[in-house]
């Protein structure tokens, strides 16, 4: 078997919080990493439909971007983004 080329492989310990929710429309099973990673950014994953992403201040206001990276329509997206600008 060939040597592997590692980018990088370290450990880091991390603060992970769950939160479920309820929408107007769907529920919202959603953990929060916290890292020293990512630029002060969080790591949000959505349990449900299996998606996350790296999520600042800069991100939430960027138009279209809770849509695409958590494939919500306009209302979803909004109440999503209403809870992450009170924790990220």
């Amino acid at each position: 078997m060939a040597d592997r080329f590692y980018l990088y492989d370290e450990s880091e310990q991390t603060k992970t919080r769950f939160v479920s929710f309820m929408g107007e429309n769907q529920r919202f099973d959603i953990a929060i990493m916290s890292t020293t990673r990512y630029y002060g950014k969080q790591l949000v994953l959505d349990v449900q439909s299996n998606r996350f992403a790296i999520i600042g201040i800069d991100d939430l206001e960027e138009p279209g971007y809770i849509e695409h990276a958590f494939h919500l329509d306009e209302k979803d997206a909004d109440e999503l983004r209403s809870f992450l600008y009170e924790i990220v």
